[in-house]
C-alpha cells in the first residue's frame, strides 16, 4: 500500500504540471515558480553615523532550492546599493564598529561558519580567527578592539562501558550515542551537538579566542560590552536544574579579563537582551514575572543601574509584548518592536514610561504565511532603519526620518510587475461565543467579480499564542491564484490583543477559539460572493491541530488540509523537542496526572465524527510535532474509512517545511488539488 506522497520539485505536476508546460504568454497571476524569484530584506543595521545601512539579502536560488544569504550597503539617503559582502558563501549577522569603519560578519562556507571583519574604506576582509563551532551573538566593545561572541563547546559526557579497540582498516558500525542531556534535540537542527554554549572574546585584528564562560550551563544572547570594555553581559540560568525551567534566565556580567561572574537579576522568569545606555550607566532589557501558571505572559521593558540595583519595569501600563531593546543617542528613552493587532511597529520608550509609535508596516519573517515579524536598528539622530512589509511584496528595507519613513528597496520589482496578487483586506469579524472581535482578513482571487460565488478557504496560524497581519503570504496567494477566497483570523489565544486575550486558552485549547474561526467563515460568506457549499480548511501546527478539531466537530467542510498537527497530546507533550514546556505551562499537570484532560483536548478524540476528507501533511524531520502525530491521525482515518492521504515532506523540520521553494510550492499546489478533488 502506498502511504505517503513524496513532495518534490517534481510533484509540482500535481496541480496542472507546472514545470512541464511551455509558457505562450506572461503570467499575469502568482505562481508556485515565482517562488524561487522571491528575494527579502532582513536583519537591518545603522552605520552609527545614520549615514548607511547594511543589511542580509535573502534570495531564492532555482538552481539550489535554497536561500541564499548576502550582505549589501544602502546610503540612507539615496538609497544607492553596493554589495558589501558576495562571495559564494553565506553571509550573515553584519554588525558596525563603534566608528563604523568595519563591519564583523559571519560567512559560512566549506570551513564552516567563521567569523570576518571588513574593512569598509579599503574593501578587505580577514577572518578573526578559525572557529570550532559556529559563533552566534556577536557584539563589539565601545573601543572598537575586541569582539565577543557565544559559540559551542563540546562536551561528549561520560561514556557506558570501555571503548572496544577496532583492528586497522575495520570498518564498524558508528559507536553508541549515550543522551543524558534533558534538550538533546531541536527543530531544524535534529540531535544536537553535544556540549554547551560558552561566551568568548577575540581581537578583532584577529588572535585567539579566549573562554569566558564555563561550567555546564548556556551562555545566551544577544550579548553586550560595558562601556569601559571590561565586561559582558549575558543571559543565563545557572540554577542547578536549569534544563527543566526553560522559561528562566538572569542577566549576568562576566569580566573580560579575568572571567568574574555577576549575577545582575534576581526574580522567577526570564530576564534577556542587555543593552547598555550611551553613558554606560545603565541597563535596558526585557523580561516578566513568570507566574508558572499560565501559557502566556507580555514580554516587558526594564531598566537597571549597570550593577543590577533599582531595576524597574517602564511598560507595565503597556497590555503588549516588547522585544529587541536599543537605547536613543541621548540616553533618555529605549527603542522596542511592539506587536499590535497583528501589525508589527518600533516605539520609543521613556524613561518616565511614555510609549511613543515611532513607524508601523512592519514585516519579514517565512514568506509562507502572514506572521507578524519584523527587525529595526537604530542610529545618530533617531535614523530608524527597519524591515517594511505589505500585503503586496515581501520585506525591504526602508528608513524612518526625521517622522518620514522611506523604502529604499525594490527587490521583487521584476518578478511582480505585470502580477495581479489577491487583494487583503480587513475582515470584520464577532465572536458567535461572547462576541468578542476578532482581528481578520480576507483574500480574494486577481480575477475577482463580487458578483459570482467563489469557494473559500480557511487557514488558521499556529502558536497557538502568535498573530498573522496583513502582510505578504505565499500560500495565501497561491491559493488566491487557485481561484479561492482565503480567510484568516486571530482568534483568542492570538498574541498581540493583549494578556487576557491570549490568556483565554490558557488550559483551554482547542476551545471557543473554533467559535472564533466559525465566526470569520460567517463573515466571509456574509459578503455574498463565497458559496457556502464549497468551502476548505487548512492550518499548521496549532492551525494543524484546530484543523483536525473542526473536521471532528462539524461537516461545513467539503474536504481539510491538516498540516503537521497535534493530534494526541499526550504522545506530542512527551515526543515534541519542547516537552519541558509544553506540559507544565499549557497543562499544568504531567500526562500521567491527569490523561483524561489530555485527551479531551486531543483531536483524536473526536475521529471519530470525521466525515469530511482530510489531506495529513508532515515534514519527516519535525522535531517540534512529530511525524508520529499525523501518523496516528492518518491511521485513524484510514481505520474509519475517512478518505485521506499522507503527504510527507522529505528533510524539511516543522519549521523548515516551506524553507525550500520546490516543497513550498508543491506543498500548496498538493493541497489545491486535494480540495480540488472534493469541489
Amino acid at each position: 500500500m502506498r502511504l505517503a506522497v513524496l513532495v518534490g520539485a517534481a510533484v509540482l505536476a500535481v496541480a496542472g504540471g507546472a514545470y512541464s508546460q511551455v509558457a505562450e504568454a506572461p503570467s499575469r497571476t502568482f505562481g508556485p515558480r515565482d517562488l524561487f524569484g522571491l528575494q527579502q530584506a532582513s536583519d537591518p543595521q545603522v552605520r552609527p553615523d545614520g549615514q548607511a545601512i547594511a543589511y542580509v539579502r535573502l534570495a531564492n536560488d532555482i538552481m539550489t532550492d535554497r536561500t541564499g544569504r548576502s550582505i549589501w550597503l544602502v546610503d540612507a539617503a539615496s538609497g544607492q546599493q553596493t554589495p558589501l559582502v558576495v562571495d559564494g558563501n553565506a553571509n550573515f549577522s553584519p554588525r558596525w564598529s563603534p566608528d563604523g569603519s568595519r563591519l564583523a560578519y559571519v560567512a559560512a562556507g566549506p570551513d564552516g561558519a567563521q567569523l570576518y571583519v571588513r574593512w569598509v574604506a579599503s574593501g578587505r576582509s580577514a577572518r578573526v580567527a578559525t572557529l570550532e563551532q559556529a559563533p552566534n551573538d556577536v557584539a563589539w566593545s565601545a573601543d572598537g578592539r575586541t569582539l565577543a561572541f557565544t559559540m559551542l563547546t563540546l562536551d561528549e559526557g561520560r561514556p557506558l562501558g570501555a571503548p572496544i579497540r577496532k583492528p586497522d582498516g575495520a570498518r564498524w558500525a558508528e559507536p553508541l550515542r549515550v543522551i543524558d542531556r534533558m534538550i538533546y534535540r531541536a527543530d531544524g537542527e535534529g540531535l544536537l551537538k553535544p556540549g554547551y554554549r560558552q561566551l568568548f572574546a577575540v581581537s578583532a585584528d584577529g588572535g585567539q579566542p579566549r573562554q569566558l564562560t564555563f561550567g555546564k550551563f548556556d551562555a545566551g544572547g544577544p550579548i553586550a560590552f560595558s562601556r569601559d570594555g571590561r565586561q559582558v553581559y549575558f543571559s543565563t540560568n545557572r540554577a542547578e536544574a536549569w534544563e527543566r525551567d526553560p522559561q528562566e534566565s538572569e542577566i549576568y556580567a562576566v569580566g573580560v579579563a579575568d572571567g568574574a561572574l555577576s549575577r545582575l537579576t534576581n526574580r522567577v522568569g526570564p530576564d534577556g537582551s542587555p543593552a547598555v545606555s550611551p553613558d554606560g550607566s545603565k541597563i535596558a532589557y526585557v523580561g516578566y514575572d513568570d507566574a508558572r501558571k499560565r501559557g502566556y505572559e507580555n514580554q516587558r521593558l526594564y531598566v537597571m543601574d549597570r550593577d543590577g540595583r533599582n531595576s524597574r519595569v517602564l511598560t507595565g501600563g503597556l497590555d503588549r509584548s516588547v522585544g529587541s531593546p536599543e537605547w536613543a543617542a541621548d540616553g533618555r528613552s529605549v527603542y522596542v518592536l511592539v506587536e499590535d493587532q497583528g501589525a508589527t511597529h518600533v516605539a520609543r520608550v521613556g524613561l518616565d514610561g511614555k510609549v511613543e509609535t515611532v513607524v508601523g508596516g512592519l514585516g519579514g519573517g517565512g514568506l509562507d504565511r502572514p506572521y507578524t515579524a519584523g527587525e529595526f536598528s537604530v542610529g545618530r539622530g533617531g535614523v530608524v532603519a527597519f524591515t517594511q512589509g505589505a500585503s503586496d511584496h515581501p520585506a525591504e528595507l526602508a528608513v524612518w526620518r526625521g517622522g518620514k519613513a522611506t523604502r529604499l528597496t525594490d527587490l521583487n520589482a521584476d518578478l511582480l510587475a505585470g502580477r495581479t496578487l489577491g487583494k487583503v483586506e480587513p475582515l470584520a469579524v464577532t465572536s458567535s461565543y461572547d462576541k468578542k472581535p476578532i482581528g481578520a482578513w480576507i483574500v480574494t482571487p486577481p480575477d475577482f467579480d463580487p458578483s459570482k460565488k467563489y469557494p473559500l478557504i480557511l487557514e488558521i496560524h499556529g502558536g497557538p499564542f502568535s498573530a498573522y497581519g496583513p502582510t505578504f503570504a505565499t500560500d495565501m496567494q497561491l491559493y488566491a491564484a487557485a481561484g479561492y477566497v482565503v480567510v484568516y483570523a486571530n482568534p483568542r489565544g492570538s498574541t498581540s490583543y493583549g494578556d487576557e486575550f491570549a490568556n483565554t486558552i490558557d488550559r483551554n485549547y482547542p476551545s471557543h477559539d473554533y467559535d472564533d474561526l466559525m465566526s470569520a467563515v460567517d463573515a466571509a460568506v456574509a459578503k455574498g460572493f463565497v458559496d457556502p457549499d464549497r468551502l476548505y480548511v487548512t492550518g499548521g501546527s496549532g492551525g494543524g491541530a484546530l484543523t483536525a478539531w473542526i473536521v471532528g466537530k462539524t461537516d461545513r467542510f467539503r474536504a481539510a488540509a491538516t498540516q503537521k498537527p497535534v493530534i494526541n497530546w499526550t504522545s506530542q507533550v512527551l515526543t515534541t523537542d519542547g516537552y519541558t514546556f509544553m506540559a507544565d505551562y499549557w497543562f499544568g499537570k504531567m500526562p500521567w496526572e491527569d490523561p483524561q484532560g489530555y485527551w479531551a483536548r486531543s483531536p483524536l478524540s473526536l475521529v471519530g465524527n470525521v466525515k469530511t476528507p482530510t489531506l495529513v501533511v508532515v515534514g519527516t524531520d519535525d522535531n517540534r510535532t512529530p511525524p508520529s502525530e499525523a501518523e496516528q491521525y492518518f491511521t485513524a482515518l484510514k481505520l474509519r474509512g475517512v478518505p485521506t492521504s499522507l503527504v510527507r515532506v522529505p528533510d524539511a523540520s516543522h519549521g523548515g517545511i516551506a524553507a525550500r521553494p520546490s516543497q513550498s510550492a508543491a506543498k500548496a499546489q498538493a493541497i489545491v488539488a486535494w480540495f480540488e478533488r472534493y469541489r
